[in-house]
């Protein structure tokens, strides 16, 4: 068995960073555009200046086409109660009105949070659990520190019969506390506040992987709808889906090129335009809905763009663009949108996607399911390969995360995490890190998961960080393990400068 110093003497694999590749970043079709887009006055002279409140206008115009085709599908509502004016709805959700340009999904949230909710109004922000982690913050900031509360999920995504439960008693308990209180700030002309918010990524959430079920949407649309609720859906990777490999490929077995597996489930925002409106709730017969998409380019050109979108109803997508530091300093990301606008239009954003990202996020995540398999299973790990994405066999996969389970009767993750760490120099991400922060009420805890990305590290390396994780759980079975006396002092704990993101 190798010693402790050789063990320390390995290159250190990282599988937090949730970070797409730097094989994957498309430099050169970004200098192409940014030569166009520089070269011609009449654009980069609205690009380098203030823009307009909603963003600039032709990425406004390019994303709703754009979108539209994506989620231009038929379907049939899974409910009792069918949606107005018969039961399919097509296409739906299409125009630039119904588009904000962002500076990505994080300042969006934050921006919404701003215009649309109230700390003295706004009773609880509810979070799919596991959650991306990194949102708690934002919440938090908003004057929501100790009102986050976790929901969790089943195979269909979020668990409607425990949010239900919980809103109610929520009413109930604040009720008359919250009567005689008056909202902090003036929503103004254009804005509401809501009472409740909801968070979640329905399709290829992080980290687990899974992608809310039709019927699933639809009910936590209309649940939204009668509590007065706004469901903020991070939608960051619907456009990174693939089918699953049955097994581990080899470099010739991988497409060339992998186009969009369409059409794609609905997002909740269009859900939410078919059931029509205004809603009892909004002011002045304005249609705010009770569902936003947000998207982003981060993970489909590269995070430092900064640049993203929201897709709501048109008096929504109004109102948060007139959040006070839109207004003073025009929309975010003004020149990297004029950028952007001119990789989209041009085709060579879906190039990108079909022939690079998605065909590379497939093999990775096959390759890693296969060694998770190979590495893991005889300890029992348990793993979501598939999630139920409405295909009829379920055999779909998306996003940059593996989410694995320990079996009950072994070492808890954290002390995994820790000895993977010290003994392999190995960095996984607890199941505990993506708890909804501050939560004391639901207790929905995460003791035995660990997080795996697959989308930075090199693919040898993301095998080879699985197998160490194995001989970190092989050591654990037989009692070969560093002793506890030499584990503090080897171990640090990795923030999110360290790649958590």
């Amino acid at each position: 068995m190798e010693n402790n110093d050789e063990r320390n003497d390995k290159k250190l694999i990282n599988l937090i960073r949730g970070w797409p590749s730097p094989h994957l970043l498309p430099a050169e079709l970004l200098r192409a555009a940014a030569n166009k887009a520089l070269a011609d006055p009449a654009v980069y002279v609205p690009g380098l200046q203030y823009g307009p409140d909603p963003g600039y206008q032709p990425l406004r115009e390019e994303l709703a086409a754009w979108l539209g085709c994506a989620y231009k599908s038929s379907y049939r509502p899974q409910s009792q109660n069918p949606l107005p004016g018969g039961s399919t709805v097509v296409g739906v959700g299409a125009g630039a009105d119904q588009i904000c340009i962002t500076g990505g999904a994080s300042q969006s949230i934050a921006c919404i949070l701003q215009s649309f909710t109230d700390p003295a109004y706004t009773r609880a922000v509810w979070a799919v659990a596991p959650c991306y982690f990194l949102a708690c913050p934002i919440f938090e900031d908003a004057g929501f520190r100790g009102r986050l509360r976790a929901v969790p999920e089943d195979d269909e995504g979020i668990d409607l019969e425990w949010l239900g439960r919980g809103i109610r008693r929520c009413e109930a308990e604040r009720g008359s506390e919250e009567k005689a209180r008056f909202p902090y700030k003036d929503p103004g002309p254009h804005r509401k506040f809501y009472r409740h918010v909801i968070y979640a990524v329905p399709t290829s959430a992080n980290p687990s992987g899974k992608t809310m079920s039709l019927r699933r949407r639809e009910g936590l649309v209309r649940l939204a709808r009668e509590h007065d609720a706004l469901v903020i859906c991070d939608d960051v990777y619907d456009f990174l889906q693939w089918p699953v490999l049955a097994a581990s490929p080899s470099p010739s077995s991988v497409p060339h090129a992998l186009p969009l597996p369409l059409p794609l489930l609905p997002r909740l925002s269009d859900i939410d335009l078919a059931l029509g409106g205004p809603t009892r709730h909004d002011p002045a017969h304005k249609h705010f809905g009770h569902a936003i998409s947000n998207g982003s380019f981060s993970k489909l050109i590269g995070p430092g763009v900064r640049t993203g979108w929201t897709h709501s109803t048109a008096d929504f997508a109004l109102g948060v663009s007139q959040t006070g530091s839109t207004r003073s300093g025009g929309a975010p990301s003004q020149i990297a949108a004029a950028v952007v606008h001119q990789l989209l239009a041009s085709g060579d954003l879906d190039a990108h996607l079909d022939h690079a990202v998605r065909p590379a996020l497939q093999q990775r995540h096959a390759r890693a399911a296969a060694a998770v398999k190979a590495e893991l299973g005889w300890a029992g790990v348990e793993v979501l390969e598939r999630s139920s994405s409405g295909s009829d066999d379920g055999a779909m996969f998306g996003g940059y995360f593996l989410w694995l389970t320990l079996p009950e009767d072994g070492p808890r993750a954290d002390e995994v995490v820790m000895r993977a760490q010290a003994e392999e120099n190995l960095v996984v991400a607890p199941g505990s890190s993506f708890e909804v922060s501050g939560d004391e009420v639901g207790q929905v805890r995460f003791p035995r998961n660990l997080r795996i990305c697959y989308s930075w590290e090199e693919e040898d390396d993301i095998v080879e960080g699985i197998r160490r994780l194995g001989m970190v759980l092989r050591r654990l079975r037989d009692g070969t393990e560093l002793p506890a006396s030499e584990l503090a002092g080897k171990w640090k704990p990795v923030g999110t400068a360290g790649g958590f993101k």
